[in-house]
């Protein structure tokens, strides 16, 4: 296995490697509702206005990926929580102004652990468009491509990106908490939370695949290594030699606060389906995943993925659509187009 610690990775005597994206530790309820996706959203929404916009931002994915591959999971991870919360409008990207007591959607505690890199990428591409199509594509379709364009330099599927999405006015760390997949989240969780996007069972195990990239810190998996729900015992669910490897860089006590471990056991940077089969053999990094391989309802769907990354690109680029139509906004009325994507406009 490999673990890595602020920017270095080092060796374990396991050639396991594990990965996390998007969750983060704790348990959700009360999420809220889904905006019903609107019919505007269209592959060609800046055909006059902005034609090249799918390119400008590729040639800023595309550098920034050679640059810190890290860049790839943490916007993909960056674009799950902005959809989440209040829908895809890149209320996400908002900062808190100087003095203020209400904090954004980025200050909020369960996106403290968001990498900048995928902040940069989108600050860098909409900088792009900016110049050369001024005023005219909204920070929340940058975020968007700019995903899916991550997701395919990884080795994953390349699908068509609808646009038209306005940004939104609102960004408030309140509204995240109940919102968010969590580290050990119950599928019954799960299932309620992505319900209420409007996302079915097949959506939230395929959309979980993503986890086949990105990083977890130790906080998010230590209670499966030495305590798993107060018994004073590892999860039986985890794999012997994945529990010692990642018991020698996760410490029960103090230390570890700066090591992740990358999460897929056999393709840690590679966008694929191998994920699927990792949780077959316990070798899931999160008690939420590895919950998707044991639970009766979701067993199936994973078994079915692990054999077929065809059937897993194309369900997945299906889920990505669908998930970034999300409480979409249109017109002014509910939303804005920033030119700088911290700040709403005023």
């Amino acid at each position: 296995m490999q673990i890595l610690a602020h920017s270095r990775l080092h060796s374990v005597s396991i050639s396991l490697l594990c990965i996390s994206l998007l969750i983060i530790p704790s348990s959700a309820n009360n999420p809220t509702p889904a905006r019903r996706p609107p019919r505007q959203l269209s592959v060609n929404y800046y055909a006059k206005s902005c034609p090249n916009l799918d390119q400008l931002v590729a040639s800023v994915t595309s550098q920034q990926f050679k640059e810190s591959p890290v860049s790839g999971p943490a916007t993909i991870r960056l674009f799950f929580h902005d959809c989440f919360v209040e829908g895809c409008d890149a209320s996400i990207l908002i900062s808190t102004k100087p003095g203020s007591r209400e904090l954004t959607e980025k200050e909020a505690e369960d996106n403290k652990d968001l990498r900048a890199e995928g902040f940069d990428t989108v600050h860098k591409a909409k900088a792009l468009v900016e110049s050369k199509c001024p005023g005219a594509v909204s920070c929340s379709d940058i975020l968007a491509i700019a995903a899916r364009d991550f997701v395919h330099l990884a080795g994953g599927p390349y699908y068509q990106v609808r646009k038209g999405r306005w940004d939104g006015k609102f960004s408030k760390s309140t509204t995240v908490t109940n919102n968010i997949p969590r580290a050990n989240s119950t599928v019954d969780e799960l299932l309620n939370l992505f319900a209420s996007k409007g996302l079915s069972l097949q959506d939230m195990v395929v959309l979980s695949g993503a986890h086949t990239i990105g990083f977890a810190h130790c906080k998010q998996f230590v209670g499966r290594l030495y305590n798993y729900k107060g018994t004073k015992r590892p999860d039986p669910e985890m794999d012997p030699r994945l529990l010692k490897a990642l018991r020698m860089s996760c410490p029960q006590f103090g230390g570890g606060a700066g090591v992740v471990a990358p999460f897929d056991v056999t393709t840690p940077f590679l966008f694929d389906h191998a994920y699927y089969g990792n949780l077959e053999g316990k070798l899931g990094l999160l008690a939420s995943d590895q919950g998707l391989a044991l639970d009766p309802r979701t067993g199936p769907v994973v078994r079915l993925l692990g054999k077929d990354k065809e059937r897993f690109f194309e369900w997945f680029a299906v889920a990505m659509e669908k998930m970034g139509s999300v409480g979409v906004k249109r017109g002014r009325r509910h939303g804005e187009r920033r030119r700088d994507c911290t700040v709403h406009v005023s």
